[in-house]
């Protein structure tokens, strides 16, 4: 047994950051355990995008053939005006992605990309799992009575122990606050409208086939809200983000059900085509969620706990780069815990933060700043804009470049890892 796997992890919190994490982890030889709240282990029903930063994590966990069935590959990624459809941009994705940085853009199902990580938690050959998985376990304690050995405490009465605890759960994280970090939670005065639409009734319409004629990422630009959809699942649906200004009730609740109607009347006087296909959503497709963010803070860590994803650098979504920034904190993490002992631990975990915590902070800050860049009112501000969209060179103060590429991964003193991260 070599020196990293005689210590061992609680990751609390079993979502793509979680999962990642643990596999990361193991991967480098840690023992792990994830702790998560809900009775089983499962995604909503909604997509989401890989960029390649992201990519080449899931991709170098020796994951890419189990990838390839359940993504879909996005050829283009397309800007429309709010008011006429007319195309503001369009940038071919697809192979040139692949080419330039080295890994590709993909769009998923949430819950077929969770599954994938999940099944790589179990060892194929039948001999146990490869990560420990505890569910129906809500943390609602957290033991540093012993510094180097911290326990979550779950509300039934279970224990789990560690050489370090990872706070995965979340933007509303109960390690966070459990922990005593600083309360940086802050409201966006938005919502998020998220539906699932049939593909087959958008290719049988005639008025809005052409969404589907081939895989897009498709922006609309309008003021004060946007819209976001590709397909997934191979075209079976088309994944809708719908960004609104936030109603009084969702904000105090979070989150509620909404219907197709609801969802298509918030864009009743943009182009026709886009109520048309939002009120193709089955309502049982169709929620409605409020948009909070974190405040950008450097501290992530308090003795041997640590905070991963979005408990520590939760983000607006105008990067759609949430998940992908939890995955490069995941394998950052991994690379410093697994090239130490159990003494070098606290210095391991400093580095991570020194490595992540600028590069997702200066993330965070771009997506803010994204939210009014794509909901100006029309005017000359909205004209510059759009001159902007057309470069490609990035929407706010960072480049695709610098995104795409990902954070410094690469281990500065070996430059070992087996697979390319651009420095």
């Amino acid at each position: 047994m070599t020196a990293s796997q005689s210590f061992e992890v609680v990751v609390v919190g079993g979502g793509l950051g979680g999962l990642c994490a643990a596999l990361s982890l193991r991967q480098r030889g840690l023992r792990v355990t994830v702790v998560e709240a809900a009775p089983q282990l499962g995604e909503i029903g909604a997509g989401i995008q890989t960029a390649p930063n992201a990519s080449r994590i899931l991709i170098g966990l020796g994951l890419r053939a189990q990838l390839e069935r359940v993504r879909t590959e996005p050829q283009d990624q397309v800007r429309r005006r709010w008011a006429d459809g007319s195309i503001i941009a369009q940038l071919p994705l697809g192979q040139r992605v692949t080419g330039t940085y080295g890994a590709p853009y993909w769009h998923y199902h949430r819950a077929d990309l969770h599954r994938v990580l999940l099944d790589a938690c179990v060892d194929p050959d039948g001999h146990g799992p490869v990560v420990q998985v505890a569910t129906g376990a809500r943390v609602v304690e957290l033991d540093r009575a012993q510094p180097h050995r911290p326990a979550v405490i779950t509300a039934d009465g279970r224990r789990f122990a560690g050489d370090v605890v990872i706070g995965a759960d979340g933007i509303r994280s109960a390690v966070r606050d459990l922990a005593g970090f600083d309360d940086t939670l802050e409201f966006s005065g938005e919502m998020a409208y998220r539906a699932l639409i049939p593909g087959d009734l958008i290719a049988q319409d005639p008025a809005t086939r052409f969404l589907v004629d081939r895989y897009h990422s498709t922006i609309w630009y309008g003021p004060d809200k946007h819209l976001v959809h590709y397909m997934i699942r191979g075209g079976e649906y088309l994944n809708v983000v719908a960004i609104v200004p936030c109603s009084e009730t969702i904000a105090r609740e979070w989150s509620g059900p909404a219907t197709a109607a609801e969802l298509a009347a918030e864009y009743q006087d943009w182009d026709d085509r886009v109520p048309t296909v939002l009120s193709k959503a089955k309502d049982e497709d169709v929620s409605v969620w409020a948009m909070y963010r974190r405040r950008r803070d450097p501290v992530w860590v308090d003795g041997r706990v640590a905070l991963l994803g979005d408990a520590c650098h939760a983000m607006l979504p105008y990067q759609a780069q949430g998940a992908s920034q939890a995955m490069e904190d995941a394998a950052v993490l991994a690379e410093e815990l697994g090239r130490v002992t159990r003494d070098g631990i606290d210095g391991a975990l400093i580095r991570y933060v020194d490595r992540r915590a600028k590069h997702a902070g200066m993330v965070q800050d771009a997506s803010l700043q994204n939210m009014s860049f794509y909901h100006l009112p029309d005017g000359p501000q909205q004209r510059e804009r759009d001159e902007k969209l057309r470069r490609f060179d990035g929407e706010s103060d960072v480049s695709y470049d610098w995104l795409w590429n990902g954070s410094p991964l690469t281990d500065p003193d070996t430059e070992s890892i087996h697979y390319q991260f651009a420095r």
